[in-house]
């Protein structure tokens, strides 16, 4: 496997928290630049400090952090404090990092990266909504075409968890979705039409928190939430690390070319990515969208990665 320079832009996050993990852990086949924090899950400023709390708590703080947008494109910040409430805290009583967000704002840093090295080497790996990377492209149109792949977490064709039709990252700023789906960038993108197939069990859970060492007492804080949901009978997915298990094991997954736009009138379905999966617009494929995981080869892939770091 030839080895990925990525980009992780994020809003962690239990769940961009053991994505940060797995691509660290895998150091062989993916160089991490550095992280861009954008708001979604928790303000920008938050974000920004958990993920440097992650670095810190696998050892890497040379990995560069930059905060990035502090509201969506257009409107208020929505937040998953409102989806979840003040369980999307729980587990970040981390120990706080000695590091600090660098100076530059993300989507400049990013448009700097990208052009700093040859083209299609650099692939952005989009945890949180896609304020970040629609200024980016924004501020320079060149970089669309210069990235390698941007993989997403976003989207549904299958039903929403923000209102009937619409997935949270893209609700929280569907102005800057419907901006970067209209990019001429590969995109691959990890909907809840896959992630709905990887729910954490309790099997997979104590797969993860197996052992007694610092990091997987940690890793246990950072899945209460994902614990609390199991033990009330609604299990939830571990999202966010599908981006990354992509481009480590693309062969557990399966997909098909589709066009994708944004709905991003006020209403019934604002944020909903409306996939024509039937292909009856006659518009052309501007993404590539994940259908189906294995999901026993996804959970070992993260278990043999936190027994790494």
């Amino acid at each position: 496997m030839c080895r990925h320079s990525i980009i992780i832009d994020t809003d962690p996050g239990q769940d961009d928290a053991l994505a940060i993990l797995l691509a660290l852990a895998h150091g062989d086949a993916l160089d991490v630049l550095g992280i861009t924090a954008v708001c979604g899950n928790i303000s920008v400023r938050s974000t920004a400090a958990n993920a440097l709390k992650v670095l810190a708590l696998a050892g890497r703080e040379d990995v560069p952090v930059y905060l990035g947008a502090a509201s969506p494109l257009v409107g208020g910040l929505v937040t998953a404090e409102e989806l979840h409430g003040a369980a999307i805290m729980d587990g970040w009583d981390l120990p706080v990092s000695s590091a600090a967000p660098r100076p530059e704002f993300a989507a400049d840093w990013l448009i700097e990266t990208v052009l700093s090295k040859p083209a299609g080497t650099v692939t952005i790996c989009a945890l949180g909504p896609l304020t970040n990377i629609a200024l980016a492209v924004a501020k320079c149109p060149e970089i669309a075409c210069r990235v390698r792949e941007l993989v997403l977490m976003g989207g549904a064709s299958q039903g929403g968890n923000m209102n009937a039709v619409a997935e949270f990252n893209m609700f929280v700023d569907p102005h800057a979705a419907a901006r970067v789906f209209s990019a001429p960038i590969r995109k691959t993108v990890v909907s809840l039409d896959v992630t709905s197939r990887l729910l954490l069990t309790e099997h997979e859970l104590g797969r993860l928190t197996m052992g007694s060492g610092r990091l997987a007492q940690q890793v246990g804080k950072l899945l209460n939430l994902y614990r609390n949901s199991l033990m009330a009978g609604a299990p939830r997915a571990l999202h966010d690390p599908a981006v990354i298990a992509w481009l480590l094991m693309p062969e557990i997954f399966s997909g098909r070319a589709l066009n994708v736009e944004i709905e991003t009138s006020p209403g019934f379905a604002y944020g909903q990515t409306i996939v024509d999966v039937n292909g009856v617009t006659g518009r052309p494929a501007n993404a590539f969208w994940l259908t189906d995981a294995d999901k026993g080869a996804f959970y070992a892939l993260i278990g043999h990665a936190l027994s790494k770091i």
